[in-house]
Order: structure tokens, then sequence, then C-alpha cells
């Protein structure tokens, strides 16, 4: 492979809204020669599970709904699986994604943006989960430019956007959403670039695969106590 890296390698990426990490995302997929999973998971779920796209896209990355919006969105749940009835639509679909990227890592090598990859993957072995941020500044610059907003109007959009995928992470995982001990890796983008991101985090996923590690002895002029 030319990446470097031996046998199947899976990377699910948590990135902050302007952090460019779908876009680095795909530019590791292309160097591995495998599939990015972000928005197209929303398809992929919705085949497997029988639950429409558009049903999929409104609940995608998004926090638990009132009891009673699920009532009611529950009505347009169509061909899912029986034993599902009684549960609340966001469970439905973040289920359905769940199952999707189950799915998807075990018959080959993937890259998935958000969605909890990392979380419904912890015990694959073969799977590196990165954390992207970047500056305040760079942010904002690539939001405008993204969605062609002012600047005013990018950083609500990013508040906006980071405050709901926290709400998601956090209340769908066991972990919290930007907090550095939740992943294997965190990178700054704005001091990397795009390919310097995408280039870290292929060489430290040949380090893991390879099962470098220091010795987990710690002296005491090694600690901060």
């Amino acid at each position: 492979m030319a990446s470097g890296i031996d046998g199947k390698l899976i990377i699910c990426i948590g990135r902050e809204s302007g952090s460019g990490g779908r876009k680095i995302g795909m530019m590791l997929a292309e160097k591995l020669g495998v599939n990015c999973y972000a928005r197209e998971l929303i398809s992929v779920a919705a085949e497997n599970s029988g639950l429409c796209d558009e049903i999929i896209a409104s609940h995608d990355e998004r926090p638990r709904r009132s009891f009673l919006y699920s009532l009611v969105m529950d009505s347009y749940s169509v061909g899912y699986h029986a034993q599902m009835v009684d549960m609340p639509m966001d469970q439905k679909v973040f289920l359905a994604q769940y199952e999707a990227i189950k799915k998807l890592a075990s018959e080959s090598g993937c890259v998935f943006v958000g969605r909890c990859a990392d979380y419904v993957l912890q015990d694959d072995p073969d799977m590196v989960s990165v954390f992207i941020t970047a500056s305040e500044e760079d942010k904002i610059q690539t939001v405008m430019e993204t969605h062609s907003l002012d600047r005013a109007k990018a950083k609500d959009y990013i508040q906006k956007t980071d405050r709901r995928r926290s709400s998601y992470y956090n209340s769908y995982s066991d972990r919290r959403w930007g907090l550095a001990s939740s992943y294997d890796l965190c990178l700054n983008r704005s001091a990397l670039g795009f390919e310097g991101t995408a280039e870290a985090i292929l060489a430290f996923a040949r380090l893991k695969k390879r099962g470098i590690r220091e010795p987990e002895k710690l002296t005491p002029e090694d600690t901060d106590e």
C-alpha cells in the first residue's frame, strides 16, 4: 500500500466546525485507496435500515429530541426492525448509523468523519481515532469561504455547529467531545496545514499498527507531583 500501512486501517475523525476535518478525511481516504463516509453514511444507513434518507438526515449528528417530537416523527418510519417499534426516532436513527458503521468497518478499511464512529468502533484494533481543531481565525475563514457567510454569521455558525456536535457525541457515547483523552490523537490543522495534518495522522497510524510503545513506567521526575 502506498501509505506504508499494512492491513486494514479505519480512521475515525472528530472535528471542530471549520477545522477542515471532512477535507482531511477525504485526503486520507484517497491516500489509502478507501472510502470516506461523512454525510455519505446517511444513504448507507437508510438502505440498510429501511428508514428514509430525509429522516436520517434530519437527525444526523443532532442531540436527542424531546419524547413528544420523537413520537410525531415516528409516524414516518417505514420498514424498520419490528423490535424497535417503540424506540424514539432519534435513537432509531442513531442505531441505524451505528449498524452501518459496524458493517462498513467489518468489510474494509475506511475513513469516518463524525457520527460517533470512534465510539462505535472503540474495540476494533484497526481503528485510529483523531480529533482535529484549528485556530479561531482559520476556522472562521474556512466557514466564510465554504458557506458564503460574512464574519459574524460564520462565528455564529461555528458556535452552533460545535454545540450540536458536542451534545450529540456526549449524549450517545461514554466520552466527552473534544477532550484529548477521548481520542488517540489530537491535531491542530493550523499548525500543519491540510496535507501536513493528513500525513501526521498516517504517521501515527503506522506506529500504532506496528505496536511501537514506550515502556509504561514513570519515575517521580516524569510527573508533576
